[in-house]
């Protein structure tokens, strides 16, 4: 190949360099060792050199028929990739012989030859811009008047990919002279839905599609052809195209409702078609139509003709598809990845039923006169080929709780009563499916257990859900456990009477329970926790408790991540029970937790990206075992090296661990701040420069974490505080300024340990009350009851007296923060108001101070009378 020497005429390739490169593209693409492979890139690199280099590639893109589509492909690639870094430095003749190729093969009989051709053109104009290429829309509105198919696809191609790479350019005045290039191209690819050519309709409408959301005036001008159009495309043998029209409806019924309502009906139509199409990813597309419609906000009288319809689609769907290989399938949880098709029958039955839910919530029980006898046949019905309409009964029964409760409410015992036997159902699907629609009903079962028969229904729905957790099939234990943690959680006190058979379920089959069942059940067992509260504070029940869930939790190492799962069980095991001794558990859960800390802390040395999350189930579980047995964690925490491996974590975690870190540095604060020492200033300055992030918001649950730690320390150790009270301050003021943009646990939290500092260091907080009282107040009188606010006020308390001058012109919000009190328990901090109120009153004159309480808000007149008795 010889270098590019000043010609007469037009360019051509000379035989001897187009040959030497195409033998170098067929060598490249056969199966060399490493080191031919290079030498023959090196040889590509070195033509590649020569300034015509590229109209070669684009000469064999375009032209070079008799070589095989792969190798021009290559050559294509390379002609992008090289277009990309120098096109604005190559010659003006040899870009432009580039482009005549470039449009030549737009043409190309085979499809990847026009794809590589239009990328390649969408790069050229992301590089030279359309003024580089003025002739380009003309060229292509020419291909697709042209009737040759190939070219008509060509230029869809081209266009596609510049709509991807540069959407502004399309529609801009300045791309075609003055005039707005996609309207003019909108209008001819309409055409193409009529095509006779599948593939042509395909792509004129994928390429109509994209502009759907930002709406030219060429899409909403014709907006009736473009429907006219759909609906014609909605009965298309290719299931793709299908496919497109439902993106098409959902993106318009989602950002344009405006465009459809004039043609609902048409819409509705439609919609139903494709609901029921054969193709099961068209139907899921079609399933979403629904949700969105709701959002629109479009008048659900529109559909109420619809509406026996509309219920029999949807139903169908949730029933049709679940051949017998997939009756392991559990409605409306993940599926398995191992099979794509289980994946598109999970969704579309998770797609129909979050429409029936929908359509439940919008139109109430008036979709029962249609839906009811489908589910009564359906669930009457007997052999084992009817178990896909008796599980697809079931399921919508469950969907439909809570829209249509008005109209379900009073049949609610015949429910249950055909739901109680499908539990025993010998298809897997059908028990797992009954014990979460009974789940749905949870409110209501419990609601009507005040009389005796409706006891007696709880007591057989609780007995029946009992027995599936230990169902042979994990699908059903799984699904037996989520529905008895929702009717723990509805149930609350009303479970007490069965406490002890209902642990003694659930610890049964907890040794066989393994990954996801056992965050299930462990769920429940929390949420069972939760539930009845103090009435688990007895030895009988913790005999049955915690045995088991101890011998599984020794089951584990330090580094499997289902210990995790036990371990937030434990916390909130621990946090019920803390009028239990301190026993030899917590003191094994206690040196656990340590050794996992110090362990994830060696491997984040070696792996930076480390699992954080067993550092902060540890650091929370610590927390709330200190919070339980104050007195009894002492004695662990002074013989640990706890201190060093929190300050670590403090410095160096993750925000999540970071967290979890300051909480527990609040609670040894609150209950062990002697093991603290020597590290005080340290924790301080760690916590204080939470405060002092830029964007606060990215992590505010450290600084709240963070501030409350402070309070704490403040209140214990207030010794220490003072070198970092100015500028724990200046970063609680901003807080209190910007309430409403802030977390309000954040703003509490705030007011509390501005209130605490002002207590210990009242000298060095009252020189910034003037700045920050009305909102410290405001902050205050929204906080709720308790200790950490009699901490609040008595630096309140300590700042009114400090500086009589800024708190006389804050009256009012001194006195509504005051007025929030229900009642003040401390005797001490209740003589201090009454003090506070008295010192204000005299300040004023008796004229002043008879306007003052006249002007007061009734409520916080009334509310603060009772300290100026």
């Amino acid at each position: 190949m010889r270098r590019t020497i000043t010609r007469l005429g037009p360019w051509q390739p000379h035989a001897e360099g187009l040959n030497q490169i195409i033998l170098l593209l067929l060598l490249d693409n056969l199966p060399f060792s490493t080191v031919i492979r290079t030498q023959i890139r090196m040889q590509l690199l070195h033509f590649s050199l020569f300034g015509d280099f590229n109209n070669y590639l684009a000469f064999i893109l375009s032209r070079a028929k008799d070589v095989p589509v792969e190798i021009r492909k290559v050559a294509g690639l390379l002609l992008k990739n090289g277009l990309m870094a120098v096109y604005n430095l190559i010659e003006p003749e040899h870009q432009q012989y580039i482009k005549l190729q470039l449009l030549y093969g737009l043409g190309e009989a085979n499809q990847h030859i026009r794809s590589t051709c239009g990328t390649t053109i969408s790069n050229v104009i992301q590089q030279g811009g359309i003024l580089g290429w003025p002739e380009l829309f003309h060229t292509l509105l020419h291909f697709l008047n042209s009737g040759d198919p190939n070219r008509n696809g060509g230029a869809m191609d081209a266009l596609s990919k510049i709509s991807e790479n540069t959407p502004e350019l399309l529609d801009s005045d300045d791309a075609w002279s003055g005039q707005r290039p996609i309207n003019i191209f909108l209008l001819e690819l309409f055409e193409f839905f009529h095509s006779p050519h599948a593939n042509l309709r395909k792509l004129s409408l994928r390429f109509v599609n994209k502009y759907i959301i930002s709406m030219p005036s060429g899409l909403y001008t014709s907006k009736n052809k473009y429907l006219d159009g759909l609906f014609l495309l909605a009965n298309e043998p290719d299931a793709a195209v299908r496919k497109l029209v439902c993106t098409a409806l959902l993106q318009l019924v989602e950002f344009h409702p405006s465009v459809l309502e004039p043609r609902l009906k048409d819409v509705i139509e439609c919609m139903l078609q494709l609901n029921k199409d054969n193709n099961d990813v068209v139907a899921l597309e079609a399933c979403g139509f629904w949700s969105k419609y709701w959002d629109a906000q479009i008048p659900s009288e529109n559909l109420r003709e619809y509406l026996p319809r509309l219920t029999l689609v949807i139903d169908a769907k949730e029933d049709e598809s679940i051949p017998d290989r997939y009756q392991d399938l559990k409605p409306q949880l993940p599926c398995s990845d191992e099979d794509d098709d289980t994946c598109t029958i999970c969704n579309l039955r998770k797609c129909s039923a979050s429409a029936l839910d929908v359509l439940s919530n919008v139109f109430g029980a008036k979709i029962l006169l249609t839906f009811m006898p489908i589910i009564e046949a359906n669930l009457s019905a007997t052999g084992d080929e009817a178990w896909r309409d008796k599980e697809a009964a079931v399921l919508a029964l469950g969907v439909i709780a809570r829209g249509c409760n008005n109209g379900l409410y009073p049949r609610l015992s015949e429910i249950v009563a055909s739901l109680i036997p499908l539990l025993d159902h010998k298809f897997t699907l059908i028990r797992s499916t009954s014990c979460w629609t009974l789940s749905q009903f949870s409110k209501y079962i419990v609601q009507d257990s005040g009389n005796k028969k409706g006891y007696e229904q709880f007591d057989i729905v609780l007995t029946a859900l009992l027995q599936r957790i230990s169902d042979t099939n994990k699908l059903v234990q799984g699904a037996a456990c989520s529905a008895l943690a929702i009717l723990e959680e509805e149930a609350a006190e009303k479970l007490a009477p069965r406490l002890k058979e209902i642990l003694q379920h659930l610890m049964h089959p907890l040794g066989e329970y393994q990954k996801r069942n056992l965050r299930i059940i462990c769920d429940a067992i929390g949420t069972l926790v939760d539930a009845v509260g103090e009435e688990l504070d007895q030895p009988v029940y913790v005999e049955i408790l915690i045995p088991p869930l101890l011998q599984k939790w020794q089951n584990f190492s330090i580094f499997d991540k289902d210990l995790l799962t036990l371990l937030e069980c434990f916390t909130s095991i621990v946090q019920a029970l803390g009028s239990i001794e301190f026993s030899e558990f917590t003191e094994h859960l206690f040196s656990r937790c340590i050794t996992i800390i110090e362990a994830q802390q060696r491997l984040a040395k070696a792996h930076p990206f480390s699992d954080k999350d067993f550092i902060t189930c540890s650091l929370d579980f610590l927390s709330g075992l200190t919070g339980c047995f104050d007195s009894g964690i002492e004695s662990l925490v002074l013989q640990s090296n706890l201190r060093d491996m929190l300050l670590k974590c403090c410095r160096d975690g993750a925000p999540d661990v970071r967290q979890s870190a300051f909480g527990l540095l609040g609670d040894l604060a609150r209950v062990c701040p002697i093991y603290l020492h020597p590290r005080v200033p340290e924790f301080l300055y760690l916590a204080v420069k939470q405060l002092k992030i830029p964007k606060l918001e990215k992590t505010i649950s450290v600084a709240n974490n963070a501030c409350w730690a402070i309070g704490e320390l403040a209140v214990q150790v207030p010794q220490e505080i003072s070198p970092f009270v100015t500028t724990v301050i200046s970063c609680l003021i901003p807080i209190l300024h910007q309430s409403e943009g802030v977390e309000k646990s954040m703003v509490e939290n705030s007011a509390i340990t501005l209130g605490r500092l002002a207590f210990v260091c009242p000298e060095l907080v009252s020189p910034h009350m003037e700045k920050c009282m009305q909102p410290w107040c405001i902050s205050l009188s929204t906080t709720r009851d308790g200790i950490e606010k009699e901490d609040a006020f008595k630096g309140l308390c300590a700042m009114v007296k400090a500086n009589p001058s800024v708190a006389q012109s804050s009256l009012v919000y001194v006195c509504k923060a005051i007025a929030s009190w229900k009642k003040i328990w401390s005797t001490e901090l209740n003589t201090e108001v009454c003090k506070v109120m008295h010192d204000y009153q005299q300040m004023l004159t008796n004229e002043a101070w008879d306007k003052f309480m006249s002007d007061l808000d009734p409520l916080v007149k009334a509310n603060i009378a009772k300290y100026l008795v």
